[in-house]
């Protein structure tokens, strides 16, 4: 297939503009998409960890089940599959990716109520790795339909503002199923059913509310860029499946490779996250370090930097629908050095609540105003419709090398320097990042992120 991009910049909106994008139905579809995508995974995660061991499952057991998280990690793998293959019957009657969404979800709702009918005092590892890891897997699947959608939906104007309220819903749908079963629970325990009992009908709400995914995937339409690859489809309808996945994957990587600067693109990719990730990866060991309690933890780092996170990637929507995408990686970029340096003033302040408080917000607001920004630029990456789903998963792939390999010695750094050093070291971390992104606008590469144009349907 022929792609072509507009290289004209749309002339910059108003703060309305910026702020009526969220009003829009496609990013409010998005949005109940990120509740759907947020619902499933602490349900496979802590709450299942309280429930095991309220049920007196043994720690050892417990801490092996953060290996059900492995399909999160992985699901690049299958992503091909979601891209080459339709589902019978409902990629007919509901399109290419409504049709995906809808079975993940029913795969979804249907492992969660295999796992309300587990218990974990009888047989526990059954329950981790067999109906949690359904659970895990059917998650991360939904993960991958729902990121090719919400790209192809959504105008590369829109993206940012979409990937802020799917954020935000996210999070809620997280709630639900850590405080909200909990609170479920102890009322079913109330009305007397025992504790195994409660447990399960928790899950089984968490089944029926997983519904919300699939009302909203009925009510919105196909994206649009979906005609292009149904049609591709078609005409290799008599290839076998395999086949059909390994010319996906192969595509997916000669697509995205092909393009001028790609190598350089992908180091960017890397690199643009990790002076937030190497901060981020010490926050909680400094935090206790400094001399504040538990309580001041959970307060403040968990329940403000969860405000300012929501708010940040509100703000992030704005920034990146009232600027050029360059231009909102800039902001974002200095925003993330920013904060880092006031871990510093915290550092010279020592216990101070309101200063630990301000030292939060600065890292949350920004941190999230930089990760929609970036989202949307990833976004704009993946302009083909016959690949969205595979380059999407491998750019995030990419991103996470930042947070979780070459965070991995931040520890040593902090040992060796001390904590002013040490976040002063973690904003300069920054430069590498910096200098792609201008090395990349001074050779045009953000002309060529306009919206694509389908002009043939040749391959």
């Amino acid at each position: 297939m022929t792609v072509t991009t507009g290289t004209q910049q749309p002339a910059s909106p108003s703060w309305r503009d910026a702020f009526v994008v969220y009003l829009k139905p496609r990013v409010l579809i998005v949005m109940f998409l990120g509740f759907s995508a947020g619902l499933p995974l602490a349900l496979s995660g802590s709450t299942l960890a309280v429930w095991m061991r309220e049920a007196g499952v043994d720690l050892g057991t417990i801490g092996l089940f953060t290996l059900v998280g492995t399909p999160y990690t992985l699901k690049f793998l299958w992503a091909p599959v979601v891209d080459a293959l339709d589902v019978p019957m409902l990629s007919r009657l509901l399109g290419r990716r409504r049709g995906w969404l809808v079975l993940s979800q029913l795969m979804l709702m249907a492992a969660i109520v295999v796992l309300a009918l587990c218990n974990p005092k009888i047989s526990p590892w059954y329950m981790v790795f067999g109906a949690a890891f359904l659970v895990a897997a059917a998650s991360a699947t939904q993960d991958i339909v729902i990121d090719a959608f919400r790209v192809e939906s959504l105008d590369p104007s829109e993206q940012a503002a979409g990937m802020a309220s799917y954020v935000a819903a996210y999070r809620i749908g997280m709630l639900v199923s850590t405080a909200g079963v909990l609170f479920l629970v102890t009322g079913f325990e109330d009305f007397g059913l025992g504790k195994h009992g409660a447990w399960a009908a928790g899950d089984v709400v968490m089944a029926a509310v997983t519904g919300v995914g699939i009302v909203t995937v009925i009510v919105a339409t196909e994206p649009a860029r979906s005609a292009a690859a149904t049609a591709a489809h078609a005409r290799h309808a008599g290839d076998s499946s395999l086949k059909r996945v390994i010319e996906a994957a192969m595509g997916a990587f000669s697509e995205f490779l092909t393009r001028e600067m790609a190598f350089v693109v992908l180091a960017f990719v890397v690199l643009y996250k990790f002076c937030d990730a190497f901060a981020g990866a010490m926050t909680t060991p400094f935090v206790i370090d400094l001399g504040f309690s538990r309580n001041d933890y959970a307060t403040i780092v968990k329940g403000v930097g969860l405000a300012a996170t929501l708010i940040g990637g509100f703000a992030g929507g704005f920034v990146a629908r009232a600027y050029p995408l360059a231009t909102s990686l800039w902001i974002g970029a200095f925003l993330q050095m920013a904060s880092n340096l006031v871990f510093c003033w915290q550092a010279v302040i020592g216990v101070n609540h309101w200063a630990l408080t301000a030292s939060i917000i600065a890292e949350n607001f920004t941190g999230a105003i930089g990760t929609v920004i970036f989202v949307a630029y990833l976004s704009s990456l993946c302009k083909s419709p016959l690949h969205t789903a595979t380059q999407f998963a491998l750019l995030t792939a990419l991103a996470a090398v930042g947070r979780t390999y070459l965070s991995a010695g931040a520890g040593y750094v902090a040992e060796t320097t001390g904590w002013v050093a040490f976040f002063l070291i973690s904003a300069l971390t920054a430069i590498p990042s910096l200098l792609l992104l201008w090395w990349l606008q001074q050779r045009g590469h953000f002309e060529t992120l306009g919206p694509a144009k389908v002009v043939a349907a040749d391959d």
